[in-house]
Parts: structure tokens; C-alpha cells; sequence
């Protein structure tokens, strides 16, 4: 069975999210839970907070399951 990684977006970035890599460590539902959830599905809603909170709770990931890119720039960071 393959696990497919999944994509979120909204109007200023996508986050990206690969289950493969994620060791369920949950940094990002403690530290940013009303957009990652663990919860609730979908779980990630990017519509709930600022981008640059966004970008600074992805940047916690420990695993690098959670990556972005701006829509602007089109290059993952």
C-alpha cells in the first residue's frame, strides 16, 4: 500500500505534508492547533491562521514532513 503525501493551500502558500517522513512527533498541532489538528479532518485548515505563523510553525518541524512554498515564488523552502 502506498501512503501518498498530501497538499493544503490557500491564497499566499501550499503546504505540503509527507506522511513517510512524519514520526508523530505533534510540534505542529501543540504549537499551531487551530491549523494543524490532530483531530480533525481535514487536518491541516490554513485558513485559520496568519501565513507567517504558518511558515514559522512548519519551520518546527522536526522530521521535515511539513514543507511550503510560496505561490508567488513557485520554489520550496
Amino acid at each position: 500500500m502506498e501512503i501518498e503525501s498530501k497538499e493544503f493551500s490557500n491564497k499566499d502558500i501550499t503546504v505540503t505534508y509527507d506522511p513517510c517522513l512524519c514520526t508523530l512527533s505533534k510540534t505542529c498541532a501543540r504549537g499551531l492547533s487551530h491549523v494543524f489538528s490532530d483531530t480533525i479532518i481535514p487536518w491541516v485548515n490554513l485558513d485559520e491562521g496568519k501565513t507567517d505563523e504558518i511558515i514559522k510553525q512548519i519551520k518546527q518541524c522536526p522530521s521535515g514532513a511539513l514543507q511550503y512554498y510560496k505561490k508567488n515564488h513557485k520554489q520550496a523552502i
